[in-house]
């Protein structure tokens, strides 16, 4: 395989996965997004969760007010479905410009979950206006039954949930969110380019064995988690073939090290200090760093019927250190990749 570019430029990338918090916490991690990405898509999980249009406001505003001086990044808001959503209310706030997607998480699945949706039934009004006004439906897509192994939940909501739903909304736009599954992988490609799917740094770069690596590592526990082997590298192939489909968001997900380090830790990994640089490393190892701008830059706006940034950045092969912790509201927070070194860097 010859060997990478010394540098690359590609325009200003977006993440269409991103978990911000609120408050104290949101001032603390935001700055890691705002001087990398132009755009993302904010989760709306928070505690009340956004469902609706005058709460997504309230909240865009919180995180505009805590952008750094002359930032230009530019957060777009979700909706979080309940099994008592309401279809008028989520067509007027994507009308007005208060969402731009909302989100289905099934109840219980991950953190600040609880509130989500019992039984896909349940919003299929919800569903039906979306797919009559162009909405984008974000999927969390793991099942919840306790029958069924977590290593399998993601591909069993697949088989149970979303293939009948795609079947009967064919016209709904649909984002697989942070696949980590060889079978969401063919999913995905089956369905474009109505389904498409964001892949994260992390499952790209570890498997479930990094979890148990030396003793039990809660810093790289997430949902849905990281799988087998074979399936990481279905994902590499997924995210550096070039297809329209298959967009980075990194689902960058904060939560205090007294949080993650306990007898039951929080589920999440806070990747955003560095998730371009692990992007780029991962597209060098696998000698595709000119796809690299199709997948950080291109195909999430053209999913979703954006302009791609005009700025440009500039990522040079030279180290970037992973800082051990993070400062956060009385505690730390513990990056992914802590205290390693990436072979990229970006420069402008």
């Amino acid at each position: 395989m010859p060997s990478p570019p010394s540098s690359i430029v590609i325009r200003r990338p977006d993440d269409w996965h991103l978990h911000l918090r609120d408050g104290a916490m949101l001032g603390a991690v935001l700055p890691f997004t705002a001087r990398v990405f132009g755009r993302a898509i904010v989760m709306p999980n928070l505690v009340p969760p956004v469902t609706t249009a005058a709460g997504a406001r309230a909240y865009r505003a919180r995180i505009e007010a805590a952008c750094p001086p002359g930032s230009g990044f530019r957060p777009l808001m979700t909706c979080y479905l309940t099994d008592r959503t309401d279809a008028d209310e989520v067509a007027r706030g994507f009308g007005d410009g208060a969402w731009v997607a909302a989100k289905y998480y099934p109840a219980n699945a991950t953190t600040h979950s609880e509130s989500g949706v019992s039984d896909v039934r349940h919003i299929l009004s919800v569903l039906a206006r979306m797919e009559k006004i162009g909405m984008p439906l974000l999927v969390h897509g793991e099942v919840t039954d306790a029958n069924v192994d977590v290593f399998d939940r993601e591909a069993v909501f697949l088989d149970r949930v979303l293939g009948p739903l795609v079947r009967d909304f064919p016209g709904l736009k649909v984002v697989f969110e942070h696949a980590t599954t060889e079978d969401a992988v063919a999913f995905v490609r089956a369905h474009a380019p109505g389904v498409g799917a964001t892949l994260t740094p992390h499952h790209l770069m570890i498997n479930r064995n990094a979890m148990f690596e030396g003793g039990i590592r809660p810093h790289l526990y997430c949902l849905p988690v990281a799988k087998r082997e074979k399936h990481r590298q279905a994902l590499r192939r997924a995210a550096v073939s070039g297809e329209a489909c298959f967009f980075l968001g990194t689902d960058s997900a904060p939560h205090p090290r007294a949080a993650k380090e306990s007898d039951c830790g929080c589920a999440g990994i806070f990747n955003a200090p560095a998730a371009i640089e692990a992007y780029a490393q991962v597209f060098a190892e696998e000698g595709a760093l000119a796809k690299l701008e199709a997948f950080a830059s291109l195909n999430g706006p053209a999913f979703y019927g954006l302009p791609a940034n005009e700025e440009r950045i500039k990522l040079a092969q030279a180290e970037t250190r992973i800082p051990n912790t993070v400062p956060a509201p009385g505690d730390t927070l513990r990056p992914f990749l802590a205290g390693e070194t990436l072979g990229w860097r970006i420069e402008a």
